[in-house]
């Protein structure tokens, strides 16, 4: 599947400009339709597809589902603790959205069981594949078990994400470089 990655990157204002905090001051009042001041995961969720309106991003519920995580547990507690990401986190939120979301798309285009986890023969065969988005690579089933934390045999796509993070994965985006990610 082909992205419109500028569409994307569009819809997730995680710039640290003016433009950039309006639109996201915009958007959160948008998703934060009871005015409380947070947004649980349910009430990101909903926004992804109804607010910001983006098919592909909101049928990635992982993709959803880590951000959130990671997000809400960058600050000290917060007024709402950590079950919730409060405005502070947002930026961060949608910039690990964006990320997330293209990690997800690189998971996806090497599992090709569509099983949700990729087994060592998938990774293997995707040699050129993954040294096109990480580098090279000098020993893929090294490779492989060294992403393969909880030793089950398959990559799962929290254990894709740590790794893709770790590499500055990067699919076919321009000069996004995730080790850049950071809070506000």
């Amino acid at each position: 599947m082909s992205l419109d990655w500028d569409e994307i990157n569009s819809k997730l204002p995680f710039e640290k400009t003016e433009d950039g905090y309006n639109a996201r001051k915009e958007l959160w009042d948008s998703i934060d339709v009871n005015g409380n001041g947070f947004l649980s995961l349910a009430e990101v969720s909903k926004g992804v597809r109804d607010v910001i309106g983006h098919k592909e991003l909101f049928n990635c519920k992982p993709a959803i589902n880590r951000a959130f995580h990671y997000s809400k547990n960058r600050t000290e507690g917060g007024e709402h603790g950590y079950d919730y990401i409060e405005f502070s986190e947002f930026r961060l939120f949608l910039q690990s959205l964006r990320m997330f979301f293209e990690f997800y798309q690189a998971f996806d285009r090497i599992d090709e069981g569509q099983d949700s986890k990729i087994c060592k023969d998938e990774f293997v065969n995707a040699k050129d594949t993954l040294e096109k988005w990480v580098g090279e690579i000098e020993d893929l089933e090294a490779e492989f078990d060294s992403i393969d934390v909880n030793e089950g045999g398959e990559i799962l796509f929290t254990e894709f994400v740590e790794w893709a993070m770790a590499k500055d994965l990067n699919i076919e985006v321009e000069e996004l470089k995730w080790t850049e990610l950071e809070d506000d």
